[in-house]
């Protein structure tokens, strides 16, 4: 194998554990797994990575929708602030390319375009006031924060009218649901942070995508660790003895190992049969978290009438929001995509191409005129009906971070947890990578 070098055994790894070699079975070949199963690899360990599906990358998900042009169907932006996921195509030799996006409004069928004010100089300043503060809140206030919605905070602190309609269409993008659904601690934690160069700085961490598809970091881990992935293997009932793991997969065969790391999200955890069973505190967790309904409704075009290679638009009709997904992609074509949330999402998915097609135009055609006469092909992905999540990331309600994360992350006997859910980054491919290096280093040490 040509990459045997890179794993051979280190004298750290035969200081601490003789001539005994641990194997892990990593549970999931979404970034997490594959991060966890990198690290260990090169620590020296015998690893095996088991997936319910025929590919890598889990949520990340690049689809090809002709030969110069690809989309993200799942997993779309990089923050600069995202050292890890900049590290690793930095080793892989991955280009980074600038994903920003200039938002554009239609908010009761009048057209604000982008560099024009969304908000009142009021509200504006107002805001800008609250994110400033809130770095240096106690820790205690933030806590009591966690337990109070968005929308609610932000009405308690004079948001009101058309301000609080248009904050809740942008934030509601970010969080997948309404702004109704999400704490106020998690969208602070959120917008307050500013990092990055000084010339790049954003706060949403919307800026970065992989050249040729964020896909593509899941394909370079997986050649790293070469063979050691088995596809198609769903697991349906853990056990644990005292000091190995019984992994048993639908097709009846299973897997032995003295450690397990289960990546995996919260609805396909809960399908699993654990024995001994999990701590109820543990089981609850499971039970209660909820991931975000996402729509991605991708409309290719053979004419970019949308003109701005960093469009992206608001709106308060059915279609929510559309980005333009092959910024900088050279070709005579272009795809945007139609991204609902929530109960919106639901409505979206369940409608066929042409009502979608025609209720988008709809919305579009008072702007740019008659679009359907450009439009080639659509794709539809509904991450509300995915078997494994039944949605497309965590969603934490009010009061549940602090109650349910620590829960989530504690390990069980020879089972260690990893994924976005539990992440700080939480909702980002950077929160799935870390925390599956941090249950590498777990059984590290």
């Amino acid at each position: 194998m040509a990459t045997a070098g890179l794993f051979a055994a280190s004298s750290v790894f035969g200081g601490m554990y003789g001539a005994k070699k641990i194997k892990v079975l990593v549970i999931g070949a979404g970034l997490s797994g594959l991060a966890a199963a990198y690290k260990l690899r090169k620590a020296g360990m015998e690893v095996k990575v088991v997936e319910s599906n025929s590919r890598v990358g889990g949520r990340v998900f690049s689809f090809q929708m002709e030969k110069d042009l690809v989309v993200e169907l799942g997993g779309e932006w990089v923050g600069y602030s995202h050292t890890r996921m900049r590290e690793l195509c930095g080793e892989f030799g991955l280009e980074l390319f600038n994903n920003q996006m200039q938002t554009n409004m239609i908010y009761e069928g009048v057209y604000t375009p982008a560099g024009q004010p969304l908000f009142s100089k009021e509200w504006t300043s107002k805001y800008d006031s609250l994110l400033a503060q809130y770095p240096n809140l106690p820790d205690a206030e933030k806590e009591k924060l966690e337990l109070q919605d968005w929308w609610r905070y932000l009405v308690n602190n004079g948001c009101d009218g058309r301000d609080l309609n248009i904050r809740e269409l942008l934030d509601s993008t970010d969080f997948g649901e309404s702004i109704r659904h999400v704490s106020a601690f998690a969208a602070l934690e959120e917008y307050s942070i500013v990092t990055g160069r000084s010339e790049e700085v954003t706060n949403n961490q919307m800026d970065l995508k992989i050249r040729g598809g964020n896909g593509q970091l899941a394909t370079k881990i997986h050649e790293k660790i070469g063979d050691c992935i088995s596809f198609n293997r769903k697991v349906i009932r853990i056990i644990q003895g005292t000091d190995k793991v019984k992994v048993y997969f639908e097709n009846g065969e299973f897997e032995e190992a003295d450690k397990v790391i289960c990546t995996l999200p919260t609805f396909a955890m809960n399908q699993i049969d654990w024995q001994p069973g999990l701590p109820t505190e543990k089981i609850n967790a499971i039970s209660e978290l909820q991931y975000a309904r996402i729509n991605k409704h991708v409309l290719l075009f053979n004419n970019r009438f949308w003109k701005d290679e960093s469009f992206d638009l608001i709106t308060d009709q059915l279609p929510h929001y559309f980005y333009h997904s092959t910024k900088n992609q050279k070709s005579g074509k272009g795809a945007l995509i139609s991204y609902t949330i929530g109960d919106k999402a639901a409505v979206v998915a369940r409608q066929s191409k042409e009502f979608n097609a025609a209720e988008i135009n709809r919305t579009l055609s008072p702007h740019f005129g008659d679009t359907q006469q450009f439009l080639e092909r659509q794709e539809n992905f509904y991450w509300g009906e995915n078997n494994y999540s039944r949605g497309a990331y965590a969603l934490y309600g009010p009061g549940q971070w602090f109650r349910l994360r620590g829960a989530l992350k504690t390990p069980f006997q020879n089972v260690h947890f990893a994924g976005e859910h539990i992440a700080d980054w939480q909702g980002f491919m950077e929160g799935a990578i870390e925390t599956g290096e941090a249950a590498a280093n777990e059984i590290l040490l």
